[in-house]
C-alpha cells in the first residue's frame, strides 16, 4: 500500500550548484543535524521517512536487485558487493519522495539522477569510495559530458540491519548507524567547486540481516 505522501517546496529550488541556498535551508530545518567539522558539509536528519514510508521502496528494490557496478573498475571484484535497483522517475513513490527531498533540501528535482535502491546483504560492502567522478577518469567523459559533475548525494536507510551495515566517512572518523528512515545529505565539493576528497566514505559490511538503502544524487545540469 502506498504511504508516502508528497510535500511540496515552500520556497525557491536550487541546482545544488553553488552550495549556500541548500545550506542554509538543511541548517534552518527542524530535526537536521550539521556533522561539525571543516572538512565536509554533511547532515543528518532521523525519522525523515516513517517505517511505512520505507516499505514499498523495499518490496521494489527485492524485485528488480541485480549485482551493483562502479564507473572506474580498480580491479577489487569485492569493492562493492551489493545489489541495485534503479526505480523509475515516474513511479509515484519517486515522484513523492522527490518533492519531500526537495522541501527538505532545496534541491530542485530537476538536477537529480533517478532514484537508486541498494540492498547489502550479509558480508556485503561498498569499500571506501567518493560519489563523484574523478576528473580525468576513464569514463570521466561518459558520465559527466551531459549533466556535469555530481553535486550533492541523500541517501536514506529504508531500515535497521541485525548487526553492522554502518556508514563511515574516514577523514572526519565518523561512523554512522543505520537507523530507518534516516536521511543523510552531503556535498561532494569544496566551497571552490572541486571535488572533495574528504567526502570519502564506505559501506561497511552487514553482520546480520540485510540493509536497504535509497540514494539520490544531484548534478551541475539538469538530468533528462
Amino acid at each position: 500500500m502506498q504511504t508516502l505522501l508528497p510535500v511540496a517546496p515552500d520556497a525557491p529550488l536550487s541546482s545544488g550548484y553553488p552550495a549556500a541556498p541548500v545550506v542554509a535551508r538543511l541548517s534552518a530545518a527542524p530535526g537536521v543535524q550539521r556533522t561539525p567539522s571543516p572538512k565536509l558539509t554533511l547532515f543528518q536528519h532521523r525519522g525523515f521517512l516513517d517505517p511505512a514510508d520505507c516499505a514499498p521502496f523495499i518490496d521494489r528494490i527485492d524485485a528488480t536487485r541485480r549485482p551493483s557496478t562502479v564507473s572506474d573498475y580498480n580491479g577489487d571484484a569485492g569493492f562493492r558487493t551489493s545489489e541495485t535497483c534503479d526505480i523509475a522517475r515516474d513511479d509515484p513513490l519517486s515522484v513523492a519522495l522527490d518533492l519531500r527531498i526537495a522541501a527538505l533540501t532545496g534541491l530542485d528535482p530537476a538536477y537529480g539522477e533517478p532514484l537508486q535502491g541498494q540492498r547489502y546483504a550479509v558480508g556485503q560492502e561498498f569499500k571506501q569510495h567518493t560519489d563523484y567522478f574523478e576528473p580525468g577518469g576513464l569514463d570521466y567523459e561518459r558520465y559527466c559530458g551531459v549533466h556535469g559533475q555530481r553535486t550533492w548525494t541523500v541517501m536514506i536507510y529504508l531500515n535497521e540491519p541485525q548487526a553492522g551495515g554502518a556508514t563511515r566517512f574516514k577523514v572526519i572518523d565518523k561512523i554512522i548507524q543505520p537507523e530507518t528512515g534516516k536521511l543523510l545529505a552531503w556535498d561532494n565539493r569544496r566551497p571552490d567547486g572541486t571535488p572533495n576528497a574528504a567526502t570519502l566514505h564506505a559501506g561497511m559490511k552487514v553482520r546480520a540481516g540485510a540493509k536497504y538503502v535509497l540514494t539520490k544524487w544531484f548534478r551541475e545540469r539538469p538530468w533528462g
